[in-house]
């Protein structure tokens, strides 16, 4: 790879944006293209495919000639609010998908080393947290489990902004009803709040923690895979 298309890349991956590398097989020669330039490329319709499905691959180009096509996406942070039972149970599932987690609750009994070891564990408020991982963004998911307004509703709020990946938030259709009234007071229209998954969690009938949190990256998992991150990024001009 020449130095300055390596360079390209190393500048898209520090800003968590997507990119691809494309390169003809015939002749060795390579082009970076950004996710937010994928409209105007020739081979838009192959690159997007490629960017949704998040896979490496030979594509054809429009003379029928192969290319191969390099996905290089960022990787998803996962951050649970909320250092809960439901919590204790994700923390292998998610290592196990390959997602870096992030548990944030700043009630200090709960947010202990003891309760998640090995796992990244920050007692602090949402607003706080985010300052120390960094700004959330479209290749985040974020899962509000406290139960707790005064917490999770300012991490949905900062999830919603970002435009996170995924959303979701643990509650009955009851509480979600109040806390969908809360939004609304905090300026979020209505398109912008459906985009929260809640109740949280796909429909398996669970009933333990294990089986919520396996619900949860179960919706997470196939929100992912559906989301056209591309063409989200290209929306909105890489930012």
């Amino acid at each position: 790879m020449r130095l300055d298309t390596l360079s390209a890349l190393n500048a898209e991956r520090a800003a968590r944006r997507a990119a691809l590398i494309v390169t003809d097989p015939a002749d060795g020669s390579q082009r970076l293209v950004r996710a937010a330039d994928i409209a105007a490329d020739p081979l838009a319709e192959v690159l997007r495919e490629r960017l949704r499905s998040g896979r490496s691959g030979l594509a054809e180009q429009p003379d029928g000639r192969p290319v191969f096509v390099a996905v290089h996406l960022p990787p998803v942070r996962f951050v649970v609010v909320g250092a809960v039972h439901i919590s204790q149970a994700l923390a292998p599932m998610a290592a196990q998908l390959g997602l870096d987690l992030t548990v944030i609750d700043p009630r200090t009994a709960f947010a202990s080393p003891e309760r998640f070891p090995g796992v990244r564990l920050i007692a602090q408020w949402p607003d706080k947290a985010f300052e120390e991982i960094g700004p959330l963004d479209a290749y985040t998911a974020l899962a509000a489990l406290t139960h707790d307004p005064k917490i999770d509703d300012p991490a949905l709020a900062a999830a919603l902004r970002a435009d996170c990946a995924y959303i979701g938030a643990l509650g009955s259709r009851k509480t979600h009803g109040r806390r969908v009234e809360r939004l609304k007071e905090a300026g979020f229209d209505e398109a912008a709040i459906g985009r929260i998954h809640a109740p949280i969690g796909l429909d398996l009938g669970a009933v333990s923690p294990a089986e919520i949190a396996l619900s949860i990256l179960a919706q997470l998992v196939a929100t992912l895979r559906k989301e056209r991150a591309g063409d989200r990024d290209a929306a909105r001009g890489g930012a």
